[in-house]
């Protein structure tokens, strides 16, 4: 019942359930290819994900991450090039630095740093993708929704 609502209203009992929304970052090379994998293999995963193609990891600014848990997501991925696979040769690397500092920043501003989620997946890893886009939703379900930055922003 944690993620069910519950609304009765004219006499009806309507129980609305809750689904996360998560944004998706995936590098142009790797990551959106093995997405790209995992539909052509007609591989299962949640259709919680909405999926942002980005020139590389390297290029993504932390405040498109911020950007996105104020619009209403309930969760952000991060994916590019295994390390020493980077078609930008050390891009996923400055990721990967940008987000252990942004992780700390969530930590200080009181959000959830688990709302947030870096891998790498290479083109080949089809079933890698779904896995990962199960296991994250999954673990965003049971933070269940992103509601400090709701009321906080309903508050202005």
């Amino acid at each position: 019942m944690a993620n069910q609502t519950v609304i009765e209203s004219a006499g009806k009992i309507k129980v609305e359930t809750w689904e996360p929304t998560i944004i998706t970052f995936l590098c142009n090379w790797c990551s959106y290819a093995g997405a790209d994998l995992a539909g052509t293999s007609r591989l299962q995963y949640p259709p919680n994900i909405r999926v942002i193609r980005v020139p590389c990891s390297g290029r993504m600014n932390p405040l498109y991450i911020i950007k996105a848990l104020i619009e209403g997501a309930d969760g952000v991925m991060v994916s590019g090039c295994h390390p020493g696979d980077c078609h930008y040769i050390s891009g996923n690397l400055f990721a990967r630095r940008r987000f252990t500092v942004l992780k700390k920043l969530l930590i200080t501003a009181g959000i959830e740093p688990k709302r947030i989620y870096f891998t790498w997946i290479s083109a080949s890893e089809g079933q890698r993708f779904a896995t990962i886009v199960n296991e994250v939703t999954d673990h965003v379900k049971k933070l269940g929704p992103n509601r400090i930055i709701r009321s906080e922003i309903n508050e202005f």
